[in-house]
């Protein structure tokens, strides 16, 4: 059976999902100037991003951006896997924040004017962990309630179910 995401969901995997499929489709068309930029800044961060050519890591981060954004947008898919993903995608986003010089003021995580657009990424972290933990709020709800119930059962029962 396949559930549907709660109310208290809907409004930040909308906001969330529409950002990033807005930003995937940008990047999807973005020029070789673009690409260049923006995998010449992943390689300051990640090292390991220069072994592969501006243009397809910037085709393979929108399609990641399109994928995230999706999962977030489409009711079928569980509120928790789609919170896994956000984690992992802003995740990366928070660590490029945190690992490209000039994006913070010396000695704080608080951002310089250049580091804005990054560091604006953690409250998609926020919201990806808490996400994360939706199907948990359920299930403690359902055992509050079954525990509830039993000892109004209990309670109402006279001596002989003692």
């Amino acid at each position: 059976m396949v559930q549907l995401p709660e109310a208290r969901d809907l409004a930040p995997r909308l906001a969330v999902g529409a950002f990033i499929l807005d930003s995937g489709l940008t990047l999807l068309r973005a020029d070789r100037a673009t690409a260049e930029g923006v995998h010449s800044m992943a390689c300051v961060a990640y090292p390991f991003l220069t072994k592969i050519r501006a243009e397809q890591f910037t085709r393979l981060l929108a399609c990641s951006e399109l994928a995230v954004g999706g999962a977030l947008l489409a009711p079928l898919v569980p509120t928790r896997l789609a919170g896994l993903a956000l984690t992992g995608f802003s995740g990366g986003l928070v660590g490029l924040y945190l690992r490209t010089p000039g994006m913070r003021q010396p000695g704080s995580l608080r951002p310089t004017q250049e580091g804005i657009p990054l560091a604006k990424d953690v409250w998609m972290l926020g919201i990806g962990l808490g996400f994360m933990g939706a199907a948990g709020r359920r299930r403690r709800a359902a055992a509050a309630r079954y525990r509830r119930a039993a000892f109004s059962r209990r309670r109402n029962c006279g001596w002989w179910c003692k």
